[in-house]
């Protein structure tokens, strides 16, 4: 089962569900897969997203995303999201490679492919999320967790 989340790291809301996404994961941890699509709706949120893929090919995407959304509030709508760094480093990225990896044409083709299907499927917020498919109606941890625990049940 595969829940989609349309996922601007710089967004207040992404971050309150951060916690709860994490804590579904780790109730169905062989049943449930998280795919993060990237929305760049808020300023810093391009770098937060490149951050985050050099830490992917880097082998520390886990541990860099909780540290980044965890200082979020000291970088948030901030351009040069100097906490986001920060905070990747003392979660094991090494700065000096991503920043000298982080434009290459792989990371481009990810955010180019996000937007354009951000733009096809009609996202005009985050976070927004899908669960085999289907959209959460209605936002909130507990609606999540429901959606989610009704897909398992009907998978068995």
């Amino acid at each position: 089962m595969t829940i989609v989340e349309f996922f601007d790291p710089s967004c207040e809301g992404c971050r309150a569900m951060y916690p709860y996404v994490k804590q579904i994961m780790a109730a169905y941890p062989d049943k449930v897969r998280l795919v993060l699509r990237y929305v760049l709706f808020h300023k810093g949120s391009e770098e937060a997203v490149r951050i985050l893929e050099t830490a992917r090919e880097q082998g520390v995407y886990e541990p860099v995303l909780d540290a980044v959304m965890e200082a979020q509030p000291k970088w948030h709508d901030d351009p040069k999201v100097a906490a986001a760094w920060d905070a990747a480093e003392s979660a094991g990225l090494d700065v000096e490679a991503a920043r000298a990896g982080m434009n290459s044409p792989e990371i481009d083709g990810i955010i180019q492919q996000d937007a354009a299907d951000v733009k096809a499927v009609g996202i005009s917020g985050t976070p927004t999320f899908y669960v085999n498919g289907d959209t959460l109606s209605r936002l909130g941890p507990q609606e999540l967790y429901d959606l989610v625990t009704s897909k398992v049940e009907s998978l068995k």
